[in-house]
């Protein structure tokens, strides 16, 4: 005998509200873990940073003008502080160079080169389209298995969760944490972002662009069309 639909209609609705109750569990947890994955491996620029050889500078937004946004400027310098106290030897710069028009990468480079970092030790990951992408090659590609990984502290457990589930011994330098409109709007985008980091991993997703063996000199790096 069929149920009367008031009751029909009072068991959807505890089977919906069950539902939302243990995505948001589930969603609570992962979101956990991956701000976990930061604990006691996130420094200062005034702290004692245990030195590597390589530091991963995440790329953001470069402007049509060539300059870099308030939130990237303020990553390059923190790894340009990084190189000039002796705690880096390269700077590993990843971003987005997906089209001629934009480039991210050579951007940075040009910054930190006219920062007084010695051309050779400027680095261009040119398909570190997103964090994941950045690390997952910087592994493969460069064959790090350590590093230090410079972004703004909000950026930073995602990173280090990544870096942890790929095998990469990772810590995280906090750039300056200015409160311009870049930085509030990136990090609204990093709770999506914690959660799409972790199905990442679960599956194990190849990057969008993978390519040959590279090395750490930045002025053996073949220029790109329209540089």
């Amino acid at each position: 005998m069929a149920l009367p639909r008031k009751k029909m209609i009072l068991i959807s609705v505890a089977v919906i509200f069950g539902l939302v109750v243990v995505i948001g569990v589930a969603m609570w947890l992962i979101h956990a873990r991956v701000l976990a994955a930061g604990n006691n491996k996130i420094y200062t620029l005034d702290q004692d940073v245990p030195p590597k050889k390589v530091a991963l500078v995440l790329g953001a937004r470069v402007y049509k003008s060539g300059q870099l946004s308030p939130l990237l400027r303020d990553r390059v310098d923190a790894a340009i502080q990084l190189y000039h106290n002796g705690t880096v030897d390269k700077l590993l710069m990843s971003g987005d160079n997906r089209t001629e028009k934009y480039n991210e990468v050579t951007a940075m480079r040009k910054y930190a080169i006219e920062a007084g970092i010695p051309s050779d030790d400027v680095v261009r990951d040119f398909a570190g389209f997103r964090t994941y992408d950045s690390i997952y090659r910087a592994k493969e590609l460069w064959d790090l298995d350590e590093m230090i990984i410079v972004s703004q502290r909000f950026h930073l457990p995602r990173s280090l969760y990544i870096a942890e589930r790929l095998g990469v011994d990772a810590i995280g330098v906090a750039a300056r944490h200015d409160p311009h409109r870049g930085l509030r709007t990136a990090a609204k985008r990093e709770v999506l972002a914690r959660l799409l980091a972790w199905l990442d991993v679960l599956v194990g997703r190849d990057p969008y662009f993978l390519g040959p063996k590279e090395t750490l000199s930045g002025d053996s790096q073949k220029p790109r069309v329209g540089e």
